[in-house]
């Protein structure tokens, strides 16, 4: 897997840390940056958390150009 640099510059921009944004998701800082290093796949419905909390589609963070 790639890393996930839009999931990080989408967290960032928002001035999130990977503990504030677990948390709002209900998941561990391990998961975030497990995803963001593209060592985890998240589930759709995770996928779904993030973009709602990141205020993005899944296909601005998820689609692999």
């Amino acid at each position: 897997m790639k890393k996930n640099l839009k999931l990080k510059a989408a967290r960032v921009e928002r001035d999130l840390t990977q503990v504030e944004l677990a948390e709002r998701i209900g998941v561990t800082r391990q998961t975030i940056g497990a995803i963001e290093k593209g060592d985890y796949n998240p589930t759709i419905n995770l996928c779904l958390k993030i973009c709602k909390v990141l205020g993005k589609t899944l296909d601005e963070l998820f689609w692999e150009d």
